[in-house]
């Protein structure tokens, strides 16, 4: 049962809602906002449609400045942070980053994440970054200090005390190269850098959550607003959630909280290229994934295309043969294909490509087809989170 609230209460929840420091100006923009993680986010400006296909054919501005920003500086950084993921963090080098997940004991995703590491500033003294999401901050630094002794590490939460910024599209690197001092054109995938932004010192990565090109700045607030507005008035489109969730979902990228969470093992989701348990000790999970390697996984995460017009949503039932063999955890029209997507879990047994199925929709079952992932392929793509 759905409880309508009167406008006084809407106006409570609207208030209790964090913003970021550049909530002012989208709110100039004639942004339309939505409640997102505990955050009042712009969900579009223009149009979903306009802002998704500026950044598959130019450049798109995002506030992503909700997301939690980490740094560590200390002796053996590596070694203590390889305990707390599946992925093999010893084979970075300063200036690469890895997209990995924070698991609980029972080989659960807290958390997607991505490491930058900046190597070592004294003898044995790593430092890096750590990109987490919005909703989980709080959660993932509790779990983080609970695993790393904050008097042996300089740990510091940036996230109230900068900007982040992602410049995102084939152009992106030609808006945003003017105002940054350093070349980005060598920077790789997953590779970063500190520069001079405006003048003033900001990180910059060549990451992002769309499939294409682009950078994500973290930098010092009057520098980031300046380059919001200098990037925007220089014909970068400035983009909301709306277009950034049909972005990540045609590149089939993992949505926290809809995709993965603390149920959902990495092998389950589609994310076994993070786990690597033949380059790497013990870690947190370890054997429940070395379980699922052994003996497989019950379910799997597929992409699923829709055979007509009909868009499979977050919960919708999948079925086969009229049994229930799975549910949808992500879906919409797909701007770029013109056609609906969506993520699911299913069955193993249903899990290969050009498997026929269902899925429930208001009361009636629909065709859909397992497909490949992702479903769209950047030809200029330089950094993704997959």
């Amino acid at each position: 049962m759905t409880t309508k609230l009167s406008v006084a209460e809407q106006e409570e929840n609207t208030l209790s809602l964090q913003q970021t420091p550049l909530h002012f100006l989208t709110r100039e923009l004639k942004a339309r906002f939505v409640s997102f993680g505990g955050w009042e986010m712009p969900l579009q400006f223009s149009s979903i449609t306009t802002e998704h296909e500026a950044v598959r054919k130019a450049a798109g501005i995002f506030d992503i400045s909700h997301m939690g920003k980490f740094t560590f500086q200390g002796k053996n950084l590596i070694s203590k942070l390889q305990y707390l993921v599946p992925s093999d963090l010893s084979r970075l080098q300063p200036g690469q980053a890895q997209y990995t997940v924070l698991l609980n004991p029972e080989g659960g995703i807290i958390d997607d994440i991505i490491f930058y590491y900046q190597g070592e500033t004294f003898p044995d003294e790593q430092q890096g970054v750590m990109i987490v999401n919005a909703a989980n901050t709080s959660k993932d630094k509790t779990w983080l200090l609970q695993h790393i002794d904050a008097e042996e590490f300089h740990f510091q939460d940036l996230s109230r005390d900068k900007i982040l910024i992602a410049v995102q599209g084939p152009k992106a690197l030609e808006y945003l190269q003017p105002f940054v001092q350093a070349d980005l054109s060598p920077v790789k995938s997953f590779g970063h850098l500190e520069a001079s932004v405006l003048g003033q010192k900001a990180f910059i990565a060549r990451t992002g959550y769309t499939g294409e090109d682009g950078f994500e700045l973290m930098l010092q607030l009057q520098e980031g607003i300046k380059l919001w507005r200098s990037l925007v008035d220089a014909g970068v489109v400035p983009c909301g959630l709306g277009a950034r969730d049909t972005l990540r979902l045609e590149a089939a990228m993992a949505l926290y909280g809809e995709d993965i969470d603390d149920t959902t093992t990495p092998l389950e989701a589609g994310l076994g290229w993070l786990v690597h348990l033949d380059t790497k000790g013990d870690f947190i999970g370890r054997a429940v994934l070395e379980r699922q390697k052994t003996f497989g996984v019950q379910r799997r995460l597929v992409g699923l295309r829709m055979q007509g017009r009909n868009i499979a949503r977050h919960g919708y039932q999948v079925l086969s043969a009229g049994q229930v063999v799975g549910k949808v955890t992500s879906g919409t029209l797909s701007p770029t294909l013109g056609y609906p997507i969506a993520l699911a879990y299913v069955s193993t047994s249903v899990a290969t490509i050009g498997q026929e199925l269902e899925v429930e929709i208001r009361g009636k079952n629909y065709p859909a087809v397992v497909v490949k992932k992702p479903f769209y392929r950047s030809q200029t793509r330089v950094a993704s989170r997959q």
